[in-house]
């Protein structure tokens, strides 16, 4: 890798993307950042080079390959070859399964899913060549364990985990030198709550405990710089959920059927001029920049043990941290 590597970044102008791009930033990277909202890559670029990197903002709907492709093309000859992808980009509905028009389960899809895959294969029509690059999927803790009133995002996460672990093997098969890893992250307090189209009667609200947008950026430069994990698991509600659900998924299924609805909803009704990005970007034309965070920094947690402990200890360790912590969610929980 060079001294200043080429990165990119879809969904670079808000949350996850944007604290992850910032990052990238910090290292004195060229990034390239694409998103849709020309408001948010604007001031997404503007944070790469205030952290000391080189920006290059990209107005793409990753659900359009041919765009996503151009853009990729665009990086290599103004930045030079690239060495990580990051997929981040989605857009989703907060709703019941029933409530969700076809057409908007197929926009979240395209987006959420797709919009990896797109990105996926850009990435390496440029990589496998060279026989080098890095690629890293920003999954869930719903890659592996679905929840009400979130059908689509779960669908699109579960076919991200399928996909790669594909994609993996078959790089494995050809010996190559380009590597995909993924990062299943915790509840984190992004502006998605805010600009997501939702059809619940109260605001949503991410299941606590909730780790700030920083966790998550921390977390996905540490899986960029060791691919050769399959998977990285952040935060103590993953690895507690992803075990609760291979343990016992009849038991988890009833709990999330009497507790679900009610834990992804603030006791606040929805906002009636509420924007949805599924369409159209919330910071488009008519909107703002919503930055990194979204309106729950006073719950939200800024580190994560499990991620310090599966760095020096392992996942057992990770998982016996997550477990501790779970239990003793559930008894503070029952004792309430």
């Amino acid at each position: 890798m060079s001294d200043n590597p080429v990165v990119v970044v879809t969904g670079a102008s808000g949350g996850i993307g944007r604290a992850v791009a910032r990052a990238f930033g910090a290292r004195h990277c060229k990034v390239a950042l694409m998103a849709r909202g020309r408001k948010g890559l604007s001031a997404a670029a503007e944070d790469v080079r205030r952290e000391g990197g080189t920006s290059l903002p990209l107005e793409v709907d990753v659900a359009d390959y041919d765009q996503v492709a151009a853009a990729a093309k665009r990086v290599e000859q103004e930045l030079g070859p690239i060495d990580t992808w990051v997929n981040v980009a989605f857009t989703s509905v907060f709703a019941r399964f029933s409530d969700i028009r076809p057409e908007e389960f197929r926009r979240v899809t395209e987006v959420s899913y797709l919009g990896y895959v797109h990105g996926t294969m850009a990435a390496l029509n440029h990589m496998k060549p060279r026989d080098h690059g890095t690629i890293v999927q920003v999954g869930s803790t719903l890659a592996y364990r679905g929840i009400p009133l979130q059908s689509a995002y779960c669908g699109a996460k579960h076919a991200i985990q399928g996909f790669n672990e594909a994609l993996r093997c078959e790089l494995l098969a050809e010996h190559s030198g380009v590597r995909v890893t993924m990062v299943q992250m915790p509840a984190v307090n992004t502006p998605q709550f805010t600009w997501v189209l939702s059809r619940l009667p109260r605001h949503a609200q991410p299941v606590p405990p909730i780790y700030q947008p920083e966790v998550a950026a921390d977390a996905v430069l540490y899986a960029a710089d060791h691919p050769r994990r399959r998977e990285y698991w952040v935060g103590a509600s993953t690895v507690g959920t992803l075990l609760a659900n291979a343990l016992a998924p009849g038991v988890l299924d009833w709990y999330l059927a009497k507790t679900g609805l009610k834990s992804q909803q603030t006791k606040q009704p929805a906002p009636a001029d509420q924007p949805a990005n599924l369409w159209q970007p919330a910071d488009g034309p008519h909107g703002h920049d919503f930055g990194a965070h979204g309106e729950f920094d006073d719950r939200a947690a800024p580190r994560t043990v499990q991620l310090w402990a599966s760095r020096h200890h392992g996942l057992l360790a990770a998982a016996g941290g997550a477990l501790a912590a779970t239990a003793a969610g559930v008894w503070r929980r029952t004792r309430a």
